[in-house]
């Protein structure tokens, strides 16, 4: 039996049979059950088999999912990119410049990287459990606009599994319109690694929406935001945002600075009063 069944997995290695998703489940599952027999036998490569069981174990939990097309093959690859390149920035400890130290503890630092420019890393503490910080910035991403006034619109253009979405963002105005009207298309990647949380995200292009009047179209990315429970307190979350933004247009750099960590800072602030809201009407 095993010799069939190892022809029937070589078999999918050709690519009109490849395609076939019964085909493929079917070699997954039949592998596996040969696996499990010759594990039961008795003394023998053990460790070799186990390996190739969780192997065909993911294969065959793979095959379930949605078959993905090039286009959103490519927009999950970028997405798992931003992840990578955020987490290796925040990474470096080394070379941080203080730019902001609010009195209730929230930092904004700064540093400037080769082939990025400048980066901004906020750290602060929120006062609510992960779970309900994270529902509110992936579950309601859409209501942002709500209580962020820094962010007059996001749209959600396209769901690519479970983990991977296109967004438009609309950021408003700032205090005076110093900064003009900016949007960003971006492809937003949410990853768990145990009580950690990631999202992270980067500017993209999308065929759907195009550049629009009366905006200047921004770029962003690598970046990202890591929430985790407070070690000594797992009732407070932990949030460190990394932003990376070119805002385009010709406007000073001192200006920019300014902006960006503010909007860091004011983002922290906003943040603590719609989980505490939201928190208050689900007590109700």
């Amino acid at each position: 039996m095993l010799p069939a069944t190892f022809k029937l997995c070589a078999g999918i290695s050709y690519r009109h049979l490849r395609n076939m998703t019964g085909l493929r489940r079917t070699a997954a599952v039949a592998l596996s059950h040969q696996l499990e027999k010759l594990a039961l036998v008795g003394p023998g490569p053990s460790q070799w088999i186990n390996q190739v069981r969780r192997r065909s174990s993911l294969l065959s939990s793979r095959l379930e999912e949605k078959a993905f097309n090039e286009a959103e093959i490519s927009y999950i690859k970028q997405g798992e990119e931003a992840l990578k390149k955020s987490m290796n920035i925040l990474g470096e400890q080394d070379g941080w410049k203080v730019e902001i130290v609010a009195e209730n503890g929230d930092k904004v630092l700064s540093k400037v990287l080769p082939d990025i420019g400048k980066v901004f890393k906020l750290e602060a503490v929120v006062e609510k459990p992960l779970d309900r910080v994270y529902g509110e910035l992936v579950d309601n991403m859409e209501s942002m606009g709500e209580w962020n006034p820094n962010v007059k619109e996001i749209k959600i253009l396209q769901k690519i599994g479970k983990d991977t979405v296109i967004t438009h963002e609309k950021a408003a105005e700032t205090a005076g319109n110093i900064v003009g009207p900016r949007d960003f298309v971006s492809v937003r990647c949410n990853k768990r690694r145990g009580s950690t949380c990631i999202l992270a995200g980067m500017s993209t292009r999308f065929g759907g929406m195009p550049e629009q009047k009366g905006y200047v179209r921004a770029e962003n990315g690598p970046t990202c935001m890591v929430l985790h429970p407070v070690l000594e307190d797992p009732s407070k979350t932990k949030l460190t945002w990394l932003l990376s933004i070119d805002l385009k247009g010709w406007l000073p750099k001192s200006i920019i600075n300014q902006v960006l960590s503010q909007t860091q800072v004011d983002f922290a602030k906003h943040l603590r009063s719609r989980v505490a809201m939201s928190s208050n009407v689900s007590l109700c």
